[in-house]
């Protein structure tokens, strides 16, 4: 196993053990990482995403497999089950991500995952007729964001 590999499975770990800390260390300080819930969030932001969905989850379980990385690049498959806070509803997200490395430390985080299906899931009914939509997934997106600036703001208290 090469040392981005070994990054790649540090962090998944780290996420099992719901250790946002030990996640954030992973990334370089400009970071750079997206998602179609978040979008695209920068530096400090992406660390504190982390520790924000590790803090809330009380019943998260993280399985993850195909680690690969080269000198550069890399990814993985993962998947989350957990109970979305905000409905209680059962959640399995699975993920495809990639990542670009920069000096050992992760400088891209790309998560890829149907937001569709996971509207469906999350909100249900509201998720499964009308989450392909713009309007909804500008709402989940205005939500995912609104919670990580309340969170960085008491971060930073």
């Amino acid at each position: 196993m090469n040392t981005n590999e070994q990054i790649i499975q540090d962090f998944y770990t780290a996420f099992q053990a719901r250790d946002g800390d030990r996640m954030a260390s992973f990334y370089h300080q400009d970071a750079l990482f997206s998602d179609p819930a978040f979008g695209a969030l920068q530096g400090r932001e992406v660390g504190a995403m982390w520790r924000m969905l590790c803090r809330r989850s009380k019943d998260l379980q993280v399985t993850f497999d195909q680690v690969w990385a080269d000198g550069e690049r890399g990814s993985a498959h993962w998947e989350a089950r957990y109970s979305f806070s905000s409905t209680g509803r059962k959640v399995h997200n699975v993920i495809e991500a990639s990542f670009l490395f920069l000096d050992g430390k992760i400088l891209e985080h790309h998560d890829r995952f149907n937001l569709w299906r996971w509207s469906a899931q999350a909100l249900g009914p509201t998720g499964l007729l009308l989450g392909w939509t713009p309007l909804v997934r500008g709402r989940i997106r205005k939500q995912a964001r609104d919670g990580l600036t309340a969170f960085l703001q008491k971060e930073t208290v």
